[in-house]
C-alpha cells in the first residue's frame, strides 16, 4: 500500500471500494446490553452504534456464531433469521448516518462455561488445557471455576469452520459492510494459534503451519462461500496479550509468520492489538504493528492504548493505516469530531458500566460536544 502522510481525519479506501470518512476505527467491545437473558440485539444497541457512526469504521462487539461458541451472558449472537432481523435495524440506522460497520465473529472456546451448552454440558478448545488463572462466569453471570475443555475433533473443527461461514452469510443478510474474525484475546482461534493452549499432535498442532491451519481454513472457506469478498474480511490478532491465560514464547515468530501467510488472501485488514496496556505476557519481546505491516501486504489497524497524538504519529509515519480506539469511544460518541476540532474529551466510563446489563446507563447517555457547549452558553 503506498505511503500516505495523512493523519486521523484523512479519508481511506478499505479494500477496493469501501470509502471511510476518516481513519478512526471504533474497537469491538463486549458490553452485554442485550435484554437480560437474551442474545438478541435491541434498540439501545442500535442507538449506541448509531451515535458513533461518524467513526470511519465501526467494528461491533464480539457476536457469538454458534451454540457451542457461546459463553458471555447477554451478549449477541448471529445464528438465526431473528438475529438477522434485529441486526438489520442496527446496520440500517448506522448507514442512514453515513457510517460503515463490520460484525465481529466470536467463538469463546475454553473461555466459555458448560452452563451455556445444555446439549453437551461441556466446552471446547484446541487441547484439554483450562484457563490457568482467574474465574469464569456461568450463564447466569455468576463466578465459576474454569473448566477443562474438550479438544475439538477433526470433524468438530470442520463443523466450526462452517459455523463461521454461516455467520458471515447471515452478517451479509443483516446488511453489514464486512466481518472481522476474532482470533485474539485467548478465544478459540487464538487457542489454536498459541503453544500455551495447543498441545495437539495432529495436523492442527505442533508446527506454526499446523497451528495456523484452523484460521486459514476459516478464511479460505469464507472466501469460497462468497458472502463477502476477501477485502471485506478482517482478522483481529493479539500477539502480546495475556488475557484468557495466553502468551507463548514463540509469539514473536509465530505472528509475523501468520501475517505473511495471510497476505496471499487479499484481506481487508489485520487488526493488531500490539499495545501492552491490555496485559502483556512477557514471554517474548512484544510484536509491533510495524513488524506485522512488514510481513502483511495490506491494511494494518493499530489498537490498545492509543492517544490522538500517538495515532497521528503512527499514521503519518506509514507504520499503520488505521487507528482503533476502544475506551475513548465508550464515553465519546463523537470522538472523530472532538479530535478534528481539538475539543476536550468526556471523562472515562466507569468500569462497572463497560459490560454489565445497565441498559443505556454509561452506554448511550454520554453527551456530544455540542450538548456540552450548549450547557456552557445557557
Amino acid at each position: 500500500m503506498p505511503f500516505d502522510p495523512a493523519g486521523l481525519q484523512a479519508k481511506f479506501t478499505l479494500g477496493d471500494d469501501l470509502e471511510l470518512s476518516n481513519r478512526l476505527v471504533m474497537a469491538p467491545m463486549t458490553c452485554a446490553r442485550c435484554d437480560p437473558g437474551t442474545d438478541m440485539p435491541n434498540d439501545v444497541m442500535k442507538e449506541y452504534y448509531t451515535q458513533r457512526a461518524s467513526a470511519g469504521l465501526i467494528i461491533t462487539e464480539g457476536t457469538q456464531i454458534s451454540e457451542e461458541g457461546k459463553g458471555w451472558a447477554n451478549a449477541p449472537c448471529i445464528t438465526t433469521d431473528e438475529h438477522v432481523q434485529a441486526w438489520t435495524k442496527v446496520t440500517d440506522s448506522v448507514h442512514a448516518k453515513g457510517g460503515k460497520i463490520f460484525l465481529q465473529l466470536w467463538h469463546l472456546g475454553r473461555q466459555s462455561h458448560s452452563s451455556f451448552h445444555p446439549k453437551t454440558n461441556d466446552i471446547v478448545s484446541a487441547s484439554a488445557i483450562a484457563v490457568p488463572s482467574g474465574t469464569a462466569r456461568d450463564a447466569n453471570g455468576q463466578s465459576a471455576e474454569w473448566e477443562v475443555p474438550r479438544p475439538l475433533s477433526i470433524d468438530g473443527i470442520k463443523s466450526t469452520v462452517q459455523d463461521y461461514v454461516k455467520a458471515a452469510r447471515l452478517s451479509k443478510e443483516a446488511g453489514f459492510d464486512g466481518v472481522e474474525i476474532h482470533a485474539a484475546n485467548g478465544y478459540v482461534i487464538d487457542q489454536f494459534l498459541q503453544t500455551c493452549s495447543n498441545q495437539r499432535t495432529d495436523e492442527y498442532g505442533g508446527s506454526m503451519e499446523n497451528r495456523a491451519r484452523f484460521l486459514i481454513e476459516i478464511v479460505e472457506a469464507m472466501i469460497e462461500d462468497g458472502a463477502f469478498p476477501s477485502t471485506r474480511i478482517g482478522i483481529r490478532l493479539s500477539p502480546n496479550g495475556a488475557f484468557g491465560g495466553m502468551g507463548s514464547a514463540d509469539n514473536g515468530v509465530m505472528f509475523p509468520y501468520l501475517a505473511e501467510r495471510l497476505s496471499k488472501y487479499n484481506l481487508g485488514y489485520l487488526h493488531v492489538m500490539d499495545g501492552v496496556e491490555f496485559g502483556y505476557h512477557e514471554l517474548c519481546p512484544p510484536v509491533s504493528c510495524f513488524e506485522m505491516k512488514a510481513a502483511f501486504k495490506g491494511t494494518i489497524i493499530a489498537n490498545v492504548g492509543l492517544t490522538k497524538d500517538v495515532a497521528n504519529g503512527l499514521l503519518r509515519s506509514g507504520a499503520v493505516d488505521l487507528a482503533c480506539f476502544g475506551r475513548l469511544y465508550i464515553s465519546n460518541p463523537d470522538l472523530a469530531e472532538r479530535f478534528a476540532k481539538g475539543l476536550a474529551l468526556n471523562p472515562d466510563a466507569e468500569y462497572e458500566t463497560w459490560w454489565r446489563p445497565t441498559a443505556g446507563e454509561g452506554y448511550t447517555d454520554w453527551p456530544f460536544a455540542e450538548e456540552d457547549e450548549k450547557k456552557e452558553s445557557d
